[in-house]
């Protein structure tokens, strides 16, 4: 199987590279015709565009690097760690917690970076925008506070589970709260407009989907009518799924040292480039943000793998997994801002291994009869780790992640239909690959428990 995806990735990479690197999406948008330039950069390729922002990936990435010493320190002398138990975690010494806290601390302070641009000229060299997306004349991008505030909210939750331990439902909980801090930005909402509003509003010849339910009798301060956003509601559903989706896909494969910090770095990447792409074009006014949220990110990341990689000193635990999760998501939303889902499709395809590999747990749970919270070791980064050892393991998923990265990337680019084509080989070829290996599992399991009880019948 290793090999057959291996050379999967190969011919991918070497055909796709090129384009990458000189990508610019194909949005049916046209182009600013009057644009202000701030500090010019080189429209004509994403490299250019991302390069007028690289200051925010770097502060990003010292602060990370620097701090997670601190940290590890810090969870060290308060005891909080995770100890080896010889079947899941199987690491030789307590490892410190709470490295989420360091990547949070480097992306807030990415973040911070991009706030002082707006005063001191030449920290951010921001891209060409037209004059609709100016105010006063001047492009000058703040990230929404509500970005800052769901990354808080969803760090506070697994803070508190990787120092205490929380149950389920009060997780689960939060993050719905760090969701509702996304659904203030309508990043869904404009997702949920996208998909509906040509398809079921043009069948119901409500492009809208705008409601107003009579009241039997006059209510202050709501009058005789209620007015119901039929897309609003379905965009607070999409933010839902995709918070609680990713958060917990990240937390599934946050299972070897540097894997999650490594491939949420590729992921990140390719939702750079598509970022760039849109910012070329001059998409709409989130542009920067988007920009400046995913360089945070990246270095956060980058800056936190030296420690986490394998022998890590420091694991991310949950308050890592959830934020990187949630990171995922919000990037995700984001691409579809002005409504091109297709971008949103391509995002998911970039994040392909955290859904196949939550897909195939699902699956593998249901045949073997165990619940969806009940712990087990075949996921694909530990059926890679029999095979090929720890490095061996995260180095092949790496090469995975950049195989749909790239594809992902290419939706924008060429015809999306020979890309889904490729993305549905890779991705059945290893959801049937290891759906044999739980289906043996399963029957061994089954074939070991039958026969101990009969072996207990005889010996009664």
């Amino acid at each position: 199987m290793l090999t057959g995806l291996l050379n999967v990735a190969s011919n991918t990479l070497v055909s796709g590279a090129v384009s990458l690197l000189q990508f610019t999406p194909t949005l049916q948008i046209t182009p600013a015709t009057e644009s202000v330039v701030a500090q010019p950069v080189l429209k004509t390729q994403n490299i250019g565009i991302l390069q007028g922002y690289i200051g925010v990936f770097v502060v990003a990435f010292l602060v990370t690097v620097l701090i997670t010493p601190v940290v590890r320190r810090l969870a060290i002398s308060n005891g909080i760690v995770d100890r080896p138990d010889d079947v899941r975690k199987q690491h030789k010494m307590p490892i410190a917690y709470l490295g989420g806290v360091a990547v949070y601390a480097g992306i807030l302070a990415g973040i911070i970076y991009s706030y002082f641009a707006d005063s001191i000229p030449g920290l951010i060299d921001y891209h060409i925008v037209g004059e609709k997306n100016l105010v006063d004349g001047v492009f000058m991008p703040q990230v929404p506070p509500w970005i800052a505030l769901g990354m808080t909210i969803i760090v506070v939750v697994g803070l508190i589970d990787d120092i205490n331990g929380i149950s389920a439902r009060v997780k689960l909980g939060g993050q719905m709260m760090a969701a509702a801090a996304l659904a203030i930005g309508d990043v869904g909402v404009n997702v949920a407009e996208g998909v509906l509003r040509p398809t079921l509003g043009r069948l119901l010849d409500n492009p809208h989907l705008l409601y107003h339910i009579p009241l039997p009798v006059e209510v202050p301060g709501l009058g005789t009518t209620i007015e119901f956003d039929f897309i609003y509601w379905a965009g607070t559903v999409v933010i839902a799924i995709f918070v609680l989706g990713a958060t917990n896909a990240s937390n599934f494969i946050d299972g070897l040292d540097g894997l999650l910090t490594g491939v949420t770095s590729i992921a990140m990447i390719g939702f750079l480039f598509i970022a760039a792409g849109m910012a070329i074009v001059d998409t709409g006014s989130f542009d920067g943000p988007r920009i400046i949220v995913g360089l945070a990110i990246l270095g956060a990341c980058m800056g936190f793998l030296p420690h986490n990689f394998n022998p890590a000193s420091i694991f991310l635990g949950d308050t890592g997994s959830l934020l990187l999760g949630y990171c995922s998501a919000l990037m995700i939303l984001s691409l579809g801002d002005t409504g091109q889902t297709s971008l949103v499709f391509a995002g998911l395809i970039i994040y392909s291994i955290p859904i196949i590999d939550t897909l195939l747990a699902i699956i593998r749970r249901k045949l073997a009869g165990k619940k969806m919270s009940d712990p087990d070791a075949d996921h694909l980064h530990h059926m890679l780790k029999r095979s090929l050892g720890v490095k061996g393991a995260v180095f092949a998923l790496y090469g995975i992640g950049i195989v749909f990265c790239v594809l992902g990337v290419m939706i924008s680019k060429f015809q999306a239909r020979f890309i889904y084509a490729l993305v549905l080989l890779v991705a059945f070829y290893i959801g049937v690959y290891a759906i044999k290996i739980a289906r043996r599992s399963a029957l061994e399991g089954h074939i070991t428990s039958s026969d101990e009880k009969k072996a207990a019948k005889a010996d009664s």
